[in-house]
């Protein structure tokens, strides 16, 4: 998995979307907003994550109104 900064990312484990700040050899540094809106960092091994497809919804509905 090749990330860089602006990579969205989850655990493997599930949870909420996280950031990725900075990546550094095996090691992820990733930021989130909690649910009061405390901003949170942790630097987290690449072997705990998955990168997050985004998608494009915007672009559907675009699409939808086309047709």
């Amino acid at each position: 998995m090749d990330l860089k900064a602006g990579d969205v990312v989850m655990l493997k484990s599930g949870g909420q979307p996280l950031t990725v700040a900075e990546v550094k050899d095996n090691e992820v540094l990733c930021l989130w907003m909690g649910m009061e809106g405390d901003l949170f960092r942790e630097t987290l091994p690449l072997a705990v994550l998955v990168q997050v497809e985004e998608d494009d919804e915007d672009d559907e509905d675009e699409d939808d109104d086309e047709e």
